[in-house]
């Protein structure tokens, strides 16, 4: 299967922008009205984080698929992603509130974790998928330091609460892995899988 094309079924304005960075054509395959995405998300008693954000990136893509034949929509590779913060094997999802952003960022502050990127794409009969797994290192943060940036509102909507590429950019002593994974979409192992479904990049 040659595509020109993909459906990114993401809201996230950042997968969005990284696939542009790749030049990839891409239209939006977005949930209906009356589709439980926060369901999905819901973690099982003691999954484990990278067994978690697989599962989650590959239910997403099952709701994607039914959701472009609902549509009748030309077929085209669909691309789906998850994004988590785990410390050890507790996961840090999307905050509630303010307060569940303040509970988690002070959790986090002076630590290392880990954030778990999963990717999968299907292509016809092909269905294939990746998990970058890299390492975040915060500074101490004191609790006003906390507070400032909770009430900037830039943890909103983001695992861990906070964005890499954002402000919190400044807490963050040391990186190891994939950049672009920690942002939403590991753009190495996204290359890989969008070859493998016969793109061009």
């Amino acid at each position: 299967m040659t595509a020109s094309f993909i459906y990114l079924a993401s809201q996230s304005p950042r997968r969005r922008q990284l696939l542009e960075q790749l030049g990839v054509r891409h239209e939006l395959l977005l949930p209906d009205a009356d589709e439980d995405s926060e369901a999905i998300e819901a973690v099982r008693p003691g999954e484990a984080p990278a067994r978690y954000v697989r599962r989650v990136t590959g239910l997403k893509l099952d709701a994607a698929l039914a959701r472009m034949r609902r549509r009748g929509l030309a077929p085209a590779p669909v691309l789906c992603a998850d994004t988590t913060v785990a410390l050890g094997r507790v996961i840090y999802g999307k905050p509630r509130d303010d307060a569940d952003a303040r509970r988690m960022l002070g959790e986090l502050a002076g630590q290392t974790h880990r954030v778990l990127t999963a990717v999968a794409v299907s292509a016809g009969r092909k269905r294939v998928d990746a998990l970058s797994d890299s390492r975040v290192t915060f500074a101490e943060l004191s609790p006003a330091r906390i507070r400032a940036y909770v009430a900037s509102g830039e943890p909103s909507g983001k695992a861990g609460a906070y964005a890499v590429q954002g402000r919190a950019a400044a807490f963050i002593r040391h990186i190891s892995g994939s950049y672009s994974g920690i942002m939403g979409l590991p753009m190495h192992e996204t290359a890989q899988l969008l070859r493998a479904c016969g793109l061009k990049i």
